[in-house]
């Protein structure tokens, strides 16, 4: 790797002649976007993304097709039940669809092969040879794992407000608060809610860069990361648990649903947020800690 893809020229010295490295490097941020856009495996992961709301779409079509109404539940799949009037609502029910399982599934697959990968690869001593260091290297690594989360997100929404154009009419959009506001001002909603689901997978990335940093088996690091979310999923689900509930990571998940109210309620969404840079803080610290105290062979 080159300093011109490692975005470093020439270092400053400091004033014994050390070398310092800043911390950040667009080049190597690019370098490692780049490696993980071009794996079949992550491309295939947002095909799958893509596709579930072309089938929720479908089904809620076919569904309603002789008159009926879809069926909906609380919580974030009630939205179901306002597709058929504005197709914009299938891009909240899509997220809302894909958050317990599949969007944090995509996440902890590309999180937790991204140390432990490389290792397995063989290519992990390479990198720590150049010119990048074991920090930036990690900030580099969890900042395109943040940046698959953005991306993961949009295609879900992108997908769902094309099927949604489709397969239903589209108009000023009705708040689940009953307030009615203008298509666009509903487009900019949709907008936020994907931002505020793409923030709460920043927790379950963080705790999978971690554990990507404890094996050398990028395997055995995404079936422990995917692993370690059905349990929590599970836990948060059972009511004799409720004192600790929470206090785990997808506890608020569907507080995004309270950016489609008029006024928003921010407590839940609040929550949300702190809980996750809470665990992005204690768990990135953890995988800096590793990281930087490991032994690199391979």
């Amino acid at each position: 790797m080159s300093q011109a893809d490692t975005g470093a020229g020439t270092p400053p010295r400091g004033a014994a002649g050390t070398v310092r490295r800043p911390l950040w490097s667009l080049g190597l941020l690019r370098n490692e976007l780049v490696t993980v856009l071009r794996r079949w495996r992550t491309l295939a992961l947002l095909a799958v993304l893509a596709g579930v709301p072309v089938l929720i779409g479908i089904a809620v079509k076919i569904e309603t097709g002789d008159g009926g109404s879809a069926g909906g539940g609380g919580g974030g799949p009630a939205f179901i039940a306002l597709i058929t009037n504005n197709g914009l609502f299938l891009v909240f029910t899509s997220l809302a669809a894909t958050l317990p399982f599949f969007l944090p599934m995509a996440i902890g697959v590309v999180a937790g092969d991204a140390i432990a990968g490389e290792a397995n690869a063989g290519t992990l001593r390479y990198l720590l040879v150049a010119p990048a260091g074991r920090t930036r290297l990690l900030l580099s690594k969890y900042a395109s794992v943040l940046a698959f989360c953005v991306l993961a997100t949009l295609v879900v929404a992108a997908s769902a407000l094309i099927t949604g154009a489709l397969l239903f009419p589209l108009g000023d959009v009705t708040l689940l608060s009953g307030t009615s506001v203008s298509f666009s001002e509903g487009l900019l909603r949709a907008l936020l809610v994907a931002l505020a689901v793409a923030a709460s997978l920043t927790g379950i990335a963080a705790l999978g860069l971690f554990i990507s940093t404890l094996t050398n088996s990028g395997i055995a690091a995404m079936a422990t990361t995917v692993g370690l979310l059905i349990t929590v999923q599970i836990v948060d689900t059972i009511p004799q648990l409720h004192g600790i509930q929470p206090y785990l990571f997808p506890h608020y998940w569907l507080s995004f649903a309270d950016l489609v109210r008029d006024p928003v309620y921010w407590d839940d969404l609040r929550r949300n947020f702190e809980l996750q840079a809470l665990y992005v803080a204690v768990f990135g610290s953890a995988a800096w800690a590793r990281f930087a105290a490991r032994d690199v062979t391979a």
